[in-house]
């Protein structure tokens, strides 16, 4: 089984940005951790600030792999290009944030991401990427 794990603007600076917010863990690490407990799943991880790059890893693993878990950060909110594309693939995509977005200002409960994903998880910090994860393998 094949897992992308796109990360979008900002999360580059997990474990130095707001970590009252995001905690105290750079991605990285988490990543090998979740490589470590699930040896079975291929996983792969890219991150960019860059949305067209984004778009870019969402049409190239979009019909390849098993599988998608994307953080889309701010682009969440604002990225009609990428809900377009994750529309346009035939890949499950299980969006993912950190933070409570909807306890948060009322821009962020705006998503042009949720509706084309399979589900979403929001509120629960790194560990809503395990658990898009295992919906993944479960599926």
């Amino acid at each position: 089984m094949k897992v992308a794990i796109i990360n979008g603007p900002n999360l580059n600076l997990l474990g130095k940005r707001e970590p009252e917010v995001y905690g105290s863990n750079n991605f990285e690490q988490y990543f090998e951790e979740l490589e470590k407990k699930y040896p079975q799943v291929n996983l792969s991880y890219y991150q960019s600030n860059v949305e067209g790059e984004l778009i870019n890893k969402l049409q190239e693993f979009g019909f390849s792999y098993d599988g998608i878990i994307i953080n889309p950060g701010g682009y969440t909110h604002t990225s009609v290009a990428l809900g377009d594309a994750i529309a346009a693939i035939t890949t499950p995509v299980v969006e993912v944030h950190i933070s409570n977005v909807h306890a948060r200002e009322d821009f962020r409960k705006i998503s042009h991401v949720s509706a084309k994903s399979k589900g979403t998880i929001a509120g629960l910090g790194l560990k809503g990427y395990e658990l898009a994860l295992i919906s993944l393998i479960d599926k």
